[in-house]
């Protein structure tokens, strides 16, 4: 089976992971949650309940905030449905842990691109808003949107989702089922 790349994205709250969690329960296959949250507090605690609630028995989650490539590469295997949510998340996770934040995201990309199993990766779009008033937000926002960036060129599909309505913004060509694994 070819892998294909899904890459989702939008604004907070926007119906992202909904999508997301609609594409992956569509194919066949296990279903495999990769979540980069991590609970620093009630409110993240109580989030990562709801999602887990939601997304029901048919998931497996892999709790992996800082080596998301290594949970990819050892969940992608065949007969899987990845759902990576989400870079944004990942991103900050990287951004305070004080982590080579180039080294870690073309080991991201290359990992993806070599990926044997369907994945759908969900990102906020963080570069409509206003330009944040301090540095390290201004980090933040450039890391994001590089590599939102970065994922959008290598996916196979990529979606904007508002207001829970999505709009496809990049789809294979007809004759393409999916990229090589290879």
């Amino acid at each position: 089976m070819d892998a294909v790349l899904t890459f989702i994205t939008g604004g907070a709250r926007s119906g992202k992971s909904a999508r997301a969690q609609f594409l992956a329960e569509g194919q066949v296959g296990d279903l495999v949650y990769l979540a980069t949250a991590q609970a620093f507090d009630d409110e993240m605690s109580d989030r990562i309940a709801r999602h887990r609630a939601d997304r029901g028995v048919r998931w497996r989650t892999v709790e992996c905030p800082i080596d998301l490539p290594q949970a990819i590469a050892c969940e992608g295997g065949e007969g899987r449905v990845l759902l990576v949510d989400c870079l944004t998340l990942w991103t900050s996770n990287l951004l305070l842990a004080d982590h080579d934040f180039g080294v870690a995201s073309q080991r991201l990309l290359d990992t993806l691109t070599s990926a044997s199993a369907p994945i759908i990766v969900v990102s906020n779009e963080v570069g409509m808003g206003i330009v944040p008033d301090n540095a390290l937000a201004r980090r933040f926002r450039d890391m994001a949107g590089r590599l939102n960036q970065d994922v959008a060129t290598i996916a196979d599909h990529v979606e904007l989702v508002v207001a829970g309505l999505s709009m496809a913004l990049k789809s294979p060509a007809p004759s393409q089922a999916g990229r090589s694994a290879g």
